[in-house]
């Protein structure tokens, strides 16, 4: 009984201790932040910080890989499914990609800020050229006969999902609030793939 009370304290320490890290580092950045703030945020001493993470380093390495996981994990099992069409595609990227951020508002800006630092870094971790370049997703636009490049797509669909949870500080207030906000995020769900379709349809 004890071992398993231990355990989840630990859980809790750690899940804890990362959830502080991922806010100091999207407030601060990798190199200003201090392994200090974070244990000051986590509302722990820096010797427990140290017992679970042993240096600010690895620390971001471990909720680096949790959050592109999370950010990128859900796009490449869609992109590659050969059994949906583009358009089938587009709707279940544009559900799930929503849905996700809704939960996590902050991934966004916590990777982007990844990418600006370490671009080659950060395409290595994601694979990016196998995934992106050689999937079913492209494949498919490229049977269409369209003239227009494939990643156009990919970007128009990633950045209306994206673009506005990292300007949902300046959007919430000018659309009066979190519940107005949320309301146009659902519309989103619907009006992206039709977007993308009559795109599509004039490539």
């Amino acid at each position: 009984m004890a071992k398993v009370v231990k355990a989840e304290m630990d859980l809790s320490t750690e899940e804890k201790i990362k959830e502080a890290a991922s806010k100091v580092f999207t407030k601060k950045g990798y190199g200003n932040a201090r392994t200090r703030d974070i244990a000051e945020e986590a509302g722990i001493n820096l010797a427990l910080l140290n017992y679970y993470f042993r240096s600010k380093e690895k620390l971001f390495e471990v909720i680096m890989a949790e959050r592109i996981q999370k950010l990128f994990g859900i796009l490449t099992p869609i992109l590659n499914d050969s059994d949906t069409t583009l358009q089938e595609k587009f709707v279940k990227i544009t559900e799930s990609y929503i849905d996700m951020l809704n939960e996590h508002p902050d991934l966004p800006i916590f990777v982007l800020s990844e990418i600006r630092n370490d671009p080659e870094r950060f395409a290595d971790r994601i694979q990016a050229k196998t995934h992106l370049t050689k999937s079913v997703f492209v494949k498919q636009l490229q049977e269409k006969g369209t003239e227009i490049h494939p990643f156009h797509f990919l970007m128009n669909l990633l950045g209306m999902i994206i673009f506005p949870f990292v300007g949902k500080p300046i959007l919430q207030t000018v659309t009066g609030g979190e519940e107005n906000y949320l309301a146009l995020m659902e519309q989103r769900k619907k009006l992206i793939p039709e977007w993308l379709n009559m795109m599509l349809a004039k490539a």
